[in-house]
């Protein structure tokens, strides 16, 4: 009676690590600690989810120990780790079940996941399936409609990754954007279907009236015809796919507009118009997520053109630069968008240094604006903040005055000792004949 009150009363763990050991042959015939005993050995030792898991799932009581010990047999020829084991259970407790592991199993071989190195990815789809509810029936289901639209088993655990909502039983229908994709865009080779899917799977789960059909319908009134879309999509799919309605206009508007010498524009449209679209993206995006809003964005990059030919790691740096060295904020790019245009290391890091090293002295008192780092040419920040300071000079680069011991005067010398003479004009004599010439104009 004692021992049937405790075990009404007191978690399992505790049970099995908090009894003496003499007390536990008495109840080692319950179910229970049979089961608790052979989670304990291969699963749970000494783990505070062991309680928590035989009270939320009842069927493990009702299965035999010879039966729960198959799935776990079978987990770990898959290549599982006891602490993936931990996780996956304690994610999908049915994996105990063999007959439920036993039809995912089948799907695992249909993509080809036998071996012990795709064991994170059996984890990952054992995980997802737990959390969104995904039937091993609506998997294979899936899995085969995918395939016979041309998916390889690899973009089918990327779509699975992304947009698990896909596999469910009342999910995306997969095949009808892939149809429109490929009447759409000309896709037609099966390489070119798997890197589009696996660069970007988001896009499955579009709607095809609302998303996918308004952008190619802008696409074509916009002059782009089919070939170029077909190789800017297998390039870059996230991006284009990801394009709002009304975008892409805002982009060629732009791209239209720009007031720059004619070989930065020709640069911009080397590739083609629509490339050139997908690059001022990249730069907007960029933009943006230090914050900025698309409109400000726009606006830079209408007033300095040169920022769409700059690679992201160059714009990245400069921005970077502006906010942690320089101590500005992002909005000054919409007054000074010309700061993206500028060498960094030849003209902006040559200026803080000298307005680093003149407020270390105490010198400087005004406040100094981007626009003396962006807007002063050499010439003007030269006699303004290195001339009265000869110490600058060196930090500041260029020529440098000649400082001697004795105080002497700054001696600049322009050329060489005695090269004066050779420029020293060949001197003529007047003769008889040019002095009577003088004399008779003189007397007229």
């Amino acid at each position: 009676m004692a021992t049937r009150a405790l075990l009404a009363r007191r978690p399992l763990h505790l049970l099995i690590y908090g009894l003496p050991h003499q007390k536990l042959r008495y109840i080692s015939n319950s179910p229970e600690i049979s089961l608790a005993n052979l989670l304990g050995k291969h699963i749970f030792p000494f783990s505070s989810h062991l309680h928590e898991l035989i009270p939320h799932n009842p069927f493990l009581i009702r299965t035999p120990s010879s039966d729960l010990s198959k799935p776990i047999s079978l987990l770990q020829s898959l290549g599982f780790s006891q602490n993936s084991l931990l996780s996956v259970i304690h994610a999908c407790p049915k994996t105990l079940d063999y007959e439920f592991l036993t039809k995912w199993n089948n799907g695992f071989f249909e993509l080809g996941l036998t071996n012990a190195a795709s064991a994170s990815t059996i984890q990952m789809i054992l995980v997802q399936s737990a959390i969104y509810k995904i039937e091993p029936e609506d998997f294979i289901r899936t899995l085969r409609q995918m395939k016979s639209v041309g998916f390889s088993a690899e973009t089918v655990i990327r779509v699975f990754e992304a947009i698990p909502a896909a596999f469910m039983r009342d999910g995306i229908h997969v095949s009808r954007r892939i149809e429109f994709l490929k009447k759409s865009a000309g896709i037609k080779k099966q390489e070119e279907l798997n890197k589009i899917c696996q660069c970007y799977p988001e896009f499955l789960a579009f709607s095809i009236n609302n998303t996918l059909r308004p952008l190619f319908a802008e696409l074509s009134d916009l002059g782009f015809d089919q070939i170029e879309v077909r190789k800017v999509l297998i390039q870059n799919p996230n991006l284009l796919l990801s394009m709002e309605f009304g975008e892409l206009s805002r982009y060629v508007n732009l791209l239209e507009g720009l007031k720059c010498r004619t070989p930065i524009k020709n640069r911009v449209l080397a590739r083609g118009r629509l490339c050139a679209v997908v690059d001022i993206k990249i730069r907007i995006e960029l933009l943006c997520k230090h914050g900025l809003i698309q409109r400000d964005a726009l606006k830079i990059l209408h007033v300095e053109p040169r920022s769409i030919l700059y690679s992201q790691e160059d714009l990245e740096k400069k921005i970077q630069f502006l906010l942690q060295q320089l101590g500005f904020n992002i909005d000054h790019l919409v007054e000074f968008p010309d700061y993206l245009g500028v060498n960094l290391e030849k003209q902006i890091i040559p200026r803080l240094q000298v307005v680093d090293f003149l407020k270390s002295k105490g010198i400087l008192e005004m406040v100094v604006e981007l626009k003396h780092f962006v807007r002063l040419s050499r010439r003007k920040f030269f006699n303004f903040f290195v001339k009265p300071y000869p110490d600058c000079e060196k930090i500041f680069g260029g020529l440098m005055r000649d400082v001697r011991v004795n105080d002497e005067k700054l001696k600049r010398k322009r050329h060489p000792t005695g090269l004066w003479k050779l420029f020293k004009p060949q001197k003529f004599f007047d003769s008889e004949e040019d002095v009577k010439n003088i004399k008779q104009f003189m007397n007229i």
